[in-house]
């Protein structure tokens, strides 16, 4: 990056804020990691930057961009009015400012939030996906036949394994009506119930436009969990710390794959995130089976930035340090070419 941008770092808040906001308690907290940490990667590469968090009033959005003048907006913001549906909805309105974003664009977020649609596209497209009914909310509760159990029941569109728990994978038509039943009510929305895969849990993430890095792949390892348990990435799995240390779950490096294998799972996802619009960046979640068949889970653009997951260690892994991946992030954002 020759000429160093001018970057408006684009945060989510929790409550209403103001257009010259002090955060500096929170960026000390453990829930604004990612934001801390690409502040100091900015001030590292020597970018001239401000910062702007936003809970429901898009004008000061507005004034920033008026008075900043930002050459890109380094988008963190996945929420509005602390609703994450509204995450294509921001962006959409970056677009429709003509500022340059990091990230991936509206089309892609919404996709892939849609895990049904999703899904959809990628079978049509011959990529393995669990066999999966959607069940709206307010209508009849009824499993298919075609829907073999085992089953793992979860919201159709929230995000970061929100409403997936142990309870979620059923193996009777009784426990199916009452975790269908339990989500619509909870949260509100329709449910997807699809077969549950038996296999590992792999993370693949990639990034750029129109050509595409894919970095070491990342596994979800379940020591402790008996044989004939299921393995999933419940909502404990990813973000309760002790929950994690009582049945030995560790994110590490895949191990014991062979070079075909992760050229094959790495032409999967690249056609996974050109076949869904992605941009900018992404993490894909696949299921590996004793057999080596990859099947499709969910795909997460925009993934949690912070130094110490995933996707940052995966770029890390790759020869990429902190601060040079915040860049070329930048420079994707910078270049990327959206309908």
């Amino acid at each position: 990056m020759k000429k160093k941008p001018k970057v408006l770092a684009l945060f989510d808040a929790i409550r209403p804020t103001k257009l010259d906001q002090d955060l500096s308690a929170e960026m000390k907290t453990e829930d604004w990691k990612t934001e801390a940490n690409v502040l100091a990667a900015l001030r590292a590469l020597g970018c001239k930057s401000e910062h702007l968090a936003i809970f429901d009033d898009l004008d000061l959005l507005r004034q920033k961009l008026t008075s900043f003048a930002p050459d890109v907006i380094f988008n963190l913001a996945d929420q509005f009015k602390n609703n994450r549906g509204f995450d294509q909805n921001i962006v959409s309105f970056l677009e429709m400012q003509g500022v340059p974003f990091t990230g991936c664009g509206a089309t892609g977020l919404l996709l892939c939030k849609h895990k049904g649609i999703s899904k959809k596209i990628l079978s049509y497209h011959r990529i393995r996906v669990p066999d999966f009914v959607i069940i709206p909310r307010g209508k009849r509760i009824v499993r298919p036949k075609r829907l073999k159990f085992p089953i793992v029941v979860k919201p159709l569109k929230e995000e970061a394994s929100l409403g997936i728990a142990q309870a979620s994978f059923v193996e009777s038509d009784e426990q199916f009506c009452e975790r269908v039943a339990f989500i619509h009510d909870k949260y509100d929305g329709d449910v997807i119930a699809e077969e549950y895969i038996a296999g590992r849990e792999l993370y693949v993430s990639l990034m750029g436009n129109l050509r595409l890095t894919v970095f070491p792949i990342r596994e979800l390892i379940f020591r402790e969990v008996p044989p004939d348990e299921p393995k999933m990435a419940t909502y404990r799995a990813k973000w309760d710390e002790e929950y994690r240390k009582r049945w030995g779950l560790q994110n590490q490096f895949a191990k014991g794959l062979e070079p075909a294998l992760v050229a094959h799972i790495e032409q999967i996802c690249k056609r996974i995130y050109r076949l869904l619009t992605i941009d900018g960046y992404a993490r894909i979640d696949l299921r590996l089976t004793p057999a080596n068949e990859v099947y499709f889970i969910e795909a997460n653009p925009n993934p949690i930035l912070a130094e110490d997951e995933d996707f940052a260690l995966s770029a890390g892994k790759a020869g990429l340090a902190y601060a040079e991946l915040i860049e070329r992030i930048i420079q994707h954002g910078m270049k990327t070419v959206r309908d």
